[in-house]
C-alpha cells in the first residue's frame, strides 16, 4: 500500500474543531511516520449564524461548507463528531466514511462557577443551553430550572457564563477534555440522568469514494466497537427520521463479551412525555438493531412525537 505524502484535512476552524483535527494528525503520525498533514480551515455558516439552528436547516448547516472543501478536491479528509452529521438523509454522494474513532466519554457535564451538583441547584437557576435534548430531560427531572438559549463552541459558552448570561452550563464532557477544560466541571451526570445525543463522543474521517489511497491510509485509525455502536445510533435516527429538532437521545454499548446493546429515548420538548426502548443484539447486526429499537419506539407514538415538532 503506498501511503499519500501529504494528507489535506478540512476542518471548521473553531477551537474545538481544530483540537478534533490534532488528534486525528497525531494517530495518523504515529501509524504513517513521515507522512505529512495540514489543515485546511473553512468557517461554516452554523458557526456564523447564531440564531435558531432550525432556520439554517439544521445540523447540516455544521458540515455543507466542509463537505463542498472535499468534493472540490481542496481537502482530502474531514473530520466530524458523529454527533453533527444528519442522519436522516444519506451523506453527500461522492462521499464515504472511511473510520470512525476510538469513542470518548459520552457523558454531560454541568459547570457550576460555585460548584454545586445539579440536584442543589435552587429553584430558578438559569442553565445555558439551546440543546432540545438537554431542555427536554431538565424538563422531566429537573423542571424547577431554567433553560437559556445559549449556542457558540464551548469557549464561547464560557465567556457568556463567565459575563452573567447564565448561572450554570450544561456541556459535552468530551468536548471540554479536548480544550483543556476539565477544571471547569463541578459534576459528570450518568447516562441515566442525561441520556446522551446520537454519534456523542465519536469522531468519524470522511473522504471522497473514489480516493482509495487516502481511504487507506486512514482506514487504520478506525475502531471496530466505535464503528458498530455508531451504526446502530445513526441507524435509530434514520429510521426515526429524527431532525435537529427532535428531542431524540440514545447509546449503543459494547459488553464485555462484545454483545451490543441500544437504550433510546424521544421525549416531547417539555419533557412531559418520555419514551424509552432498550435491546441487546443478540445475533443482530448493529443496523438492524437501530432499526428494531426504533421501531419500538415508534409503536410508542415517536412518529407523532417528532412530526409535531417545527423544524
Amino acid at each position: 500500500m503506498s501511503v499519500p505524502e501529504l494528507i489535506r484535512i478540512v476542518s471548521r476552524s473553531s477551537p474545538m474543531a481544530l483540537a478534533q483535527v490534532e488528534r486525528v494528525r497525531q494517530e495518523l503520525s504515529v501509524l504513517h511516520p513521515g507522512m505529512r498533514t495540514e489543515v485546511v480551515p473553512v468557517t461554516t455558516s452554523g458557526d456564523r449564524w447564531m440564531g435558531d439552528l432550525a432556520k439554517l436547516g439544521g445540523k447540516g448547516a455544521f458540515t455543507k461548507e466542509v463537505d463542498a472543501a472535499l468534493l472540490a478536491g481542496e481537502a482530502d479528509l474531514a473530520v466530524h463528531c458523529v454527533k453533527d452529521v444528519p442522519a436522516d438523509r444519506p451523506l453527500p454522494a461522492g462521499t464515504t466514511f472511511a473510520a470512525f474513532l476510538k469513542r470518548d466519554d459520552i457523558r454531560d457535564a454541568l459547570v457550576h462557577p460555585g460548584g454545586l451538583a445539579l440536584d442543589e441547584l435552587p429553584q430558578g437557576t438559569r442553565i445555558g443551553t439551546s440543546s432540545v435534548r438537554r431542555i427536554a430531560q431538565l424538563g422531566a427531572s429537573h423542571p424547577h430550572l431554567e433553560c437559556v438559549p445559549m449556542r457558540g463552541n464551548a469557549n464561547r459558552r464560557l465567556e457568556k457564563l463567565a459575563a452573567g448570561e447564565a448561572d450554570a452550563l450544561l456541556l459535552a464532557v468530551s468536548g471540554l477534555e479536548r480544550i483543556g477544560r476539565t477544571d471547569v466541571i463541578s459534576e459528570v451526570l450518568p447516562v441515566e440522568t442525561m441520556c446522551p445525543p446520537i454519534g456523542a463522543g465519536i469522531l468519524t474521517l470522511q473522504c471522497r469514494e473514489d480516493d482509495t489511497a487516502t481511504i487507506d491510509a486512514v482506514s487504520g485509525l478506525g475502531d471496530p466497537a466505535a464503528f458498530r455502536e455508531a451504526t446502530a445510533e445513526r441507524m435509530l435516527l434514520h429510521v426515526l427520521q429524527g431532525h435537529c429538532n427532535s428531542p431524540i437521545a440514545g447509546f449503543a454499548r459494547t459488553g464485555p463479551g462484545g454483545d451490543l446493546s441500544l437504550r433510546a429515548c424521544v421525549f416531547t420538548p417539555d419533557g412531559k412525555t418520555v419514551l424509552n426502548a432498550h435491546e441487546w443484539a443478540g445475533p443482530l447486526d448493529p443496523a438492524t438493531l437501530g432499526t428494531s429499537v426504533a421501531v419500538a419506539l415508534l409503536r410508542q407514538g415517536a412518529r407523532e412525537l417528532i412530526d409535531n415538532i417545527a423544524h
